[in-house]
């Protein structure tokens, strides 16, 4: 309980430091609307305990559109601490107290993804982003999973690539990049089944709650695999560059949750008092 109240007097004295920066970068259009919310999320996750691996990297040019899976609202966090982005984000979240405020901050484009005739302005919009030098974040599952599985991509707002090429009389190609996120272990021990909900956020559970659990659960060990970046052009096919991406982040997040000897002497250790105390193996996560 002292480490959680700590986290969150020093994430309170951080955004109040930074705010009137942030506010005056994105009044004047400064390039460090972009920069202060990374370093932002840097601290944060240095202080929440996230420990980030990352395989490959970033596409160094822009305009590019990330295609990314979704398992918690800490791959926001996550994402932002590794590199300069913008996200796109349901409609709900400007709503929320505090993180909406904060994502609005981040100039995260948001979406009323029941509504598919906003579909046109929210790529209008995505477009924008992208033409004005940003790299923008899509969770293309439209929804948050469990972090082991993947949802089927959505195409719909990948359109914006069409739309800012269609708009731009300086881009001829938008590079596109698949990301994966993999939360792969949490105070040493392998994400199985039994700790999987401590950093999935997903279905109906309420997001308080499980900030403040992620804060107080320890150290956090992510993995964030960058696929290929792919220049596309008008005539790209939107649907084919979605089943790309996500054929390459299915094979990425796999690779990713694969087990290692260390996750096989981990599972050891943590079977061995069930074996003493009951002579009977205990099931693994």
């Amino acid at each position: 309980m002292i480490r959680l109240i700590l986290v969150i007097a020093a994430l309170t004295i951080l955004t109040l430091a930074l705010l009137p920066f942030q506010l005056i970068a994105i009044a004047l259009g400064l390039p460090m609307q972009r920069t202060i919310p990374h370093r932002f999320h840097r601290i944060l996750c240095k202080l929440a305990g996230v420990r980030i691996r990352q395989n490959g990297q970033r596409a160094a040019e822009t305009p590019l559109l990330i295609l990314a899976n979704h398992a918690s609202w800490l791959d926001i966090c996550v994402i932002t601490a590794v590199t300069p982005v913008v996200f796109v984000a349901k409609s709900e979240v400007a709503q929320w107290p505090v993180f909406g405020w904060l994502a609005k901050l981040q100039r995260t484009v948001f979406i009323d993804r029941e509504r598919r005739q906003q579909t046109s302005t929210a790529t209008a919009e995505i477009a924008g982003r992208l033409l004005g030098g940003n790299a923008v974040v899509l969770f293309a599952e439209g929804t948050s999973s469990d972090g082991t599985r993947i949802l089927p991509f959505k195409s719909a707002l990948v359109g914006s690539v069409h739309q800012a090429l269609g708009t731009s009389a300086v881009h001829s190609r938008i590079a596109v990049q698949p990301l994966s996120l993999a939360y792969t272990r949490i105070d040493g021990l392998p994400v199985g089944r039994a700790l999987r909900e401590r950093v999935a956020w997903y279905g109906d559970a309420d997001l308080i709650p499980h900030f403040i659990g992620v804060l107080s659960s320890g150290a956090i060990d992510i993995t964030l695999s960058w696929g290929d970046a792919v220049a596309l052009d008008i005539d790209a096919d939107r649907k084919q560059i979605t089943r790309m991406a996500e054929a390459s982040v299915r094979r990425m997040t796999a690779a990713a949750l694969r087990p290692t000897p260390m996750d096989s002497q981990a599972s050891v250790a943590t079977s061995t008092p069930a074996l003493a105390g009951h002579g009977a193996p205990a099931s693994n996560p």
